[in-house]
């Protein structure tokens, strides 16, 4: 829901109309803080919801001990998710890294003492996991404050206005990435049920965990490109937005075609990394072709979507993910997988299928994009969305 900053705050940094970041960030707190209230039952209750799902009764009554441990972590969340967006959209990604980093030592030091030294187990692991989150949230809320004078303005009360728009907004954002992150979470599902599920399972965690590693790759110029192309929107440069387009697409697909080859070429041995099983190598070895073709898709698809974000299409991109995803995906891999009797590999090529679908939709739609239009819109949504000075009340300065 935090990805809905990435369209208005980029937009309108883009504007000039820097002093309404704040306000975006203000409004979004909101929003997240209320979802995290919605969401306490499923936390509270996870216990009895597993049970209910058929897990283990000691693994659902440790995971939802767990989980009522790590709620004050959620609402950390949406403290610092928007205030990434916020900082995203100016360019300030420095001190975001650094704050990563110092966050990822201490969270190693604060393990180690409440795992270790006090031997509090899973919670200890839990504690060291809030005070993380919000170590994270509030160092970063105390730059904003501190060092983003332009952007923060001090607490307004605009930002209880227009509320309804940007909740719309906030929850396409969420849904076309549930829909994405669900996908990839149903296919290993459906994988469990399997003829051969340890092995079947086993393999395709291993290849999923490669291609993870070369997604985060990909996450970091979708977060880029969103940036770039709501900036350029709202700075009124509809060839600068086009061209980073077509620019990152092309280096990203460069990259994609260099990491398939590094798989294809290396599938016969990268698996003893992961396990001493031969029969599990065997497994990922045949696995390895599809491993590269999802790389491929995974260099692009990510690229797209940032694309969708920085325009504000997240709705439209959601509609996509439902149909090409769980329309034609799913089904596609469960006929393959357990009625043509392919197993893991016929689940597999109906989720590339999906995705293979929804890229191409998505890239048609990138290529027949008006991007005139698309400055018309956000300086509409600008307009629509800025207050007059008259109407800004700050409660501190």
């Amino acid at each position: 829901m935090g990805s809905a900053l990435e369209t208005l705050c980029g937009q309108a940094f883009g504007a000039g109309q820097i002093e309404m970041l704040g306000v975006y960030l203000q409004r979004s707190w909101l929003i997240l803080g209320a979802s995290c209230v919605c969401m306490l039952p499923l936390y509270i209750y996870s216990t009895p919801i597993l049970k209910l799902l058929g897990q283990r009764e000691d693994i659902a009554e440790l995971a939802g001990d767990f989980s009522i441990k790590i709620i004050p972590q959620m609402f950390s969340l949406a403290i610092n998710f928007p205030t990434q967006k916020f900082l995203q959209a100016q360019v300030k990604v420095g001190i975001l890294a650094w704050v990563g980093f110092v966050a990822l030592i201490t969270h190693i030091g604060l393990l180690f003492f409440f795992v270790r030294v006090l031997r509090w187990g899973t919670s200890g692991a839990a504690v060291a996991y809030d005070v993380s989150a919000w170590g994270v949230a509030l160092a970063q809320v105390v730059y904003i404050v501190g060092w983003c004078k332009d952007g923060w303005r001090g607490l307004s009360l605009l930002a209880f206005k227009d509320l309804w728009p940007f909740v719309r907004l906030s929850v396409a954002s969420a849904v076309m990435l549930c829909l994405e992150i669900w996908y990839f979470m149903t296919i290993i599902v459906m994988t469990g049920h399997l003829g051969d599920p340890v092995i079947a399972v086993g393999s395709l965690s291993i290849c999923m965990n490669l291609n993870g590693w070369e997604g985060m790759l990909f996450i970091g110029i979708n977060a880029a490109i969103s940036v770039r192309v709501s900036n350029e929107l709202g700075s009124s440069h509809p060839r600068a937005a086009k061209y980073s387009v077509y620019v990152t697409v092309a280096e990203s697909l460069l990259i994609g075609l260099f990491s398939m080859a590094v798989v294809i070429a290396a599938r016969n041995h990268f698996a003893v990394f992961f396990t001493d099983s031969v029969k599990m190598q065997k497994a990922v070895s045949d696995l390895a072709y599809l491993l590269g073709a999802t790389m491929l898709l995974n260099s692009v698809q990510p690229v797209i979507s940032g694309v969708a974000v920085g325009g504000g299409w997240q709705a439209l991109v959601a509609y996509i993910n439902l149909t090409c995803y769980y329309i034609i995906g799913l089904p596609l891999g469960f006929l393959l997988g357990y009625k043509a009797n392919l197993g893991v590999q016929g689940i597999w090529i109906g989720m590339i299928m999906g995705t293979s679908l929804q890229t191409i939709v998505l890239c048609i739609i990138v290529w027949k994009t008006n991007w005139e239009e698309e400055v018309e819109q956000a300086s509409e949504r600008m307009r629509r969305w800025t207050a007059n000075d008259d109407d800004e009340v700050r409660l501190i300065n």
